[in-house]
């Protein structure tokens, strides 16, 4: 009886043992079939490089375009503001009609009281002479273009960071998705394996079904990475300005992309950097909104000129009239409003001087984690990497172990997933290495877009 059971493990023995060759190598998999193994198509638009991208966001970022418009409607709020302190030309004009009138004799004739029609004209030019509100004004004007200008210039980093993570993103997602098909395409193999030795009688039920098992787990890993990688490609597009999925072309350089990010973006200072810039210029706006305040305790002196003329019979009056006067105007009492405005105004002042202190301690930890990130992230890369090639090694013994009839299935399989887990986590650190580069190279840089 034990004669008899030997002789399917003999049989496969000498089956398999025919493909190892001296140098001890892996016997080639058989050949498999699945609707799976289908690469994931690209999507209609693809992305050839960063050039391209650059183009795209110019073209129709909806955040680009919105920062452009606030530097635009900053300087025409400059202009309101100018006008403050230039003169004012301005004519009236109204026709009157009188419903009750009365018939008066007189000596000379008779006469309509009031007169039953009449119109009266003016023109009034008013001319500052003394409103330091309005020069207060015209400053403060100027500094919210600085904040409008450095709000595009942060916008415009914060776009070229996020298309570039968006890019990686894909690129990631894409890779994986390859990594998981290979995966399948290796369970499917040693299903196909197993099931050759259980017609041989060297496996069991229980070993082909650890295989099918392998093979659902696989499939299912396959399906997520494919959805992440379509999700992917939507964000690109989004951030690219476009409703619609965007890949990215197979094989472009990663390392490409950094050293483009490296052309169109120059280094600058902490303290020059966009976000400060803004924190800095708004407090420069909020001390302005101060002083805006004050200036309202204080006179105004206006110089104005009217040129008035009437149809009704002013007697012996000139018409028209014309007249020139000198208007000072002192604010006493308002109930205070104004002791509540430059409260308010002081404590926005204070705000604004924290959050710059805010962003000075968050950006500076920033900045030390970025840099410490790429270290960090490349020795991850290494230990990944050497993770990997174990698991390669790992997986090709197991696998000759189990041909020769000296290894099980739940080896086979659990090496198996072990390689899988081993190629993506590598993938993912190899591009969390980019990523982390991208970042170090954006967190001190001003982006030209």
């Amino acid at each position: 009886m034990r004669k008899a059971g030997l002789v399917p493990v003999l049989l496969v023995v000498t089956l398999f043992s025919g493909f190892a060759s001296a140098d001890d190598t892996v016997p080639p998999p058989p050949t498999v079939s699945d609707a799976y193994l289908t690469p994931l198509p690209p999507a209609a638009r693809v992305l050839g490089d960063w050039r391209d991208a650059v183009d795209f966001v110019k073209a129709r970022s909806v955040d680009l375009r919105v920062a452009r418009m606030d530097v635009e409607r900053a300087e025409a709020q400059s202009r309101s503001a100018f006008a403050g302190m230039l003169t004012q030309l301005n004519g009236n004009g109204s026709l009157t009609h009188n419903l009750l009138t009365n018939q008066a004799t007189t000596p000379f004739g008779t006469f309509t009281t009031p007169t039953e029609n009449f119109a009266n004209g003016s023109i009034v030019l008013t001319q500052p002479v003394v409103n330091l509100r309005a020069l207060n004004a015209i400053k403060t004007s100027k500094v919210r273009i600085h904040v409008a200008e450095s709000s595009l210039d942060e916008t415009k980093r914060q776009i070229t960071l996020g298309v570039a993570q968006s890019i990686v993103a894909v690129v990631t997602a894409e890779r994986i998705s390859e990594l998981n098909r290979s995966g399948l395409r290796s369970a499917l193999e040693r299903l196909e394996l197993t099931r050759q030795k259980q017609t041989l009688g060297a496996a069991t039920g229980l070993d082909v079904v650890r295989a099918q098992q392998d093979v659902a787990v696989a499939r299912a890993t396959l399906v997520n990475g494919d959805e992440t990688a379509r999700q992917s490609r939507e964000s690109l597009g989004l951030a690219l300005g476009f409703a619609e999925p965007i890949s990215v072309r197979h094989g472009v350089s990663l390392d490409g992309l950094e050293a483009t990010a490296r052309a169109i973006c120059r280094p600058v200072l902490l303290e020059e950097r966009s976000d400060f810039q803004v924190a800095q210029a708004n407090i420069e706006v909020a001390d302005r909104q101060v002083k805006d305040v004050k200036t309202q305790f204080l006179p105004a002196v206006n110089l104005g000129s009217t040129l008035a003329a009437t149809t009704l019979d002013t007697g012996t009056g000139p018409n028209p009239t014309w007249s020139i006067q000198g208007l000072l105007t002192v604010p006493l009492w308002d109930g205070g409003a104004r002791y509540g405005a430059l409260r308010d105004a002081n404590v926005v002042a204070d705000e604004a001087r924290l959050r710059l202190e805010g962003l000075r301690r968050t950006a500076t930890v920033q900045l030390s984690q970025a840099e410490r990130n790429v270290k960090v992230t490349e020795e991850k890369r290494k230990v990944a990497e050497e993770a990997r090639d174990l698991a390669r090694t790992t997986d090709d013994l197991t696998r000759k172990s189990y041909l020769e009839g000296r290894g099980t299935s739940l080896e086979l399989v659990t090496a198996a997933s072990a390689l899988r887990d081993s190629e993506i986590n590598l993938a993912l650190r190899e591009f969390d290495l980019i990523q982390a580069k991208l970042l170090a190279i954006l967190q001190l840089a001003a982006c030209d877009i």
